[in-house]
């Protein structure tokens, strides 16, 4: 009976990390690229020569480099004077074993 419950407290060990190894890079990344877009916002804010297709496309450069799901077309920025709003939207898909998981992510920088 020990050794039943020793092999069954090391499946839900090895599960628990199983699924940490798959959950716990896409919130990295998201909260990499949040600090990468407020930074894009923040120097936005600052060169008024950057249009607001310029600041997209950084936006998308950087999602690129993050490996997030997020093209220039679901990248949202709007400029007015000094302020600078950039929001986007996108879903990660995660494999796990029984149940696939779809998690929901959402930009939004606002600098002036």
């Amino acid at each position: 009976m020990k050794s039943l419950r020793a092999i069954l407290g090391l499946v839900l060990v090895l599960a628990f990390f199983y699924v940490a190894w798959k959950v716990v890079p896409p919130y990295m990344n998201d909260y990499q690229f949040e600090d990468a877009v407020a930074q894009i916002a923040h120097e936005a804010t600052f060169n008024y020569q950057r249009t607001e297709q310029d600041v997209r496309d950084a936006v998308a450069k950087k999602a690129t480099e993050f490996d997030i799901p997020l093209t220039g077309e679901q990248i949202k920025v709007s400029r007015s004077g000094p302020e600078v709003i950039i929001t986007g939207d996108y879903t990660v898909h995660i494999d796990l074993p029984g149940r696939p998981v779809d998690l929901r992510f959402h930009v939004n920088s606002k600098r002036m």
